[in-house]
């Protein structure tokens, strides 16, 4: 059985999630720098995780004897690592990125009941959809491009430059409210322990903050907070065109 069959018998079907959490490694990169980041492993659930059973000892009797499933995972690693490293054009997909902020958005409005419009993200967020489709599109037409000279190696950098400095336009130089260091607006952590949603973090504060406040200053503080969320895509978008100076 290949990893992809594995993969997919496991999970009934392709599931790739977002970075949205802080336990591992990734954050400082992703949430405080805006890098794209990736954390990839072979399952979901391991038991012995950090504690005095996680060894050799156990690897070898219980938990991948041969050493396979180590040996496939560094596989995939090695071959994205040389598509990164050796495809003209970095393969970062915003189509994706944009379908999920769109799921993100449906479910911030069933929380919200409507007591806050939520449309500036929503218009940022089909600024950023006409940009990804842009991009996609000039990735395309680069690819076929047969000729190899220097104005079309120019192209495919300013593209790549495109592709991953966009990343960090879902920065705010302000961070989080009480968590500064984290910067990324839409992926980070949420002081609010209960919640199980891992995206617009400051957001979802401020909701948790409007329970212990009037209505008035706790919707105030939901939509800077959008508002916030909102330029912060715009300017993905723009960093994605080319157009952010």
């Amino acid at each position: 059985m290949t990893v992809y069959e594995k993969w997919t018998t496991t999970n009934k079907g392709i599931s790739i999630q977002r970075l949205g959490g802080v336990d591992s490694d990734f954050a400082p990169f992703l949430q405080h720098a805006g890098v794209p980041s990736i954390d990839l492993y072979y399952g979901r659930d391991f038991p012995v995780y950090h504690t005095a059973f996680d060894s050799y000892n156990w690897m070898t009797t219980y938990g991948d004897p041969l050493f396979q499933r180590h040996m496939a995972v560094a596989g995939i690693w090695g071959l994205l690592a040389l598509h990164l490293a050796n495809d003209p054009i970095v393969p970062l997909n915003y189509l994706t990125y944009t379908a999920e902020l769109q799921e993100y958005t449906k479910v911030l409005s069933n929380l919200l009941e409507g007591s806050v419009t939520l449309r500036p993200i929503i218009a940022s967020i089909q600024q950023l959809a006409a940009a990804a489709k842009e991009a996609e599109e000039e990735v395309k037409k680069l690819k076929e491009q047969e000729n190899v000279g220097d104005l079309l190696v120019l192209k495919k950098r300013i593209l790549n430059d495109r592709l991953m400095f966009a990343e960090r336009g879902f920065l705010d130089a302000e961070g989080l409210q009480g968590k500064q260091w984290f910067k990324h607006l839409v992926y980070g952590p949420s002081s609010d322990l209960e919640s199980k949603l891992v995206f617009f973090p400051g957001i979802i504060d401020a909701i948790s903050r409007s329970k212990r406040t009037n209505k008035t200053e706790g919707q105030a503080a939901i939509q800077h907070e959008i508002w916030r969320v909102a330029r912060a895509i715009q300017r993905a978008a723009y960093a994605l065109k080319g157009e952010l100076t």
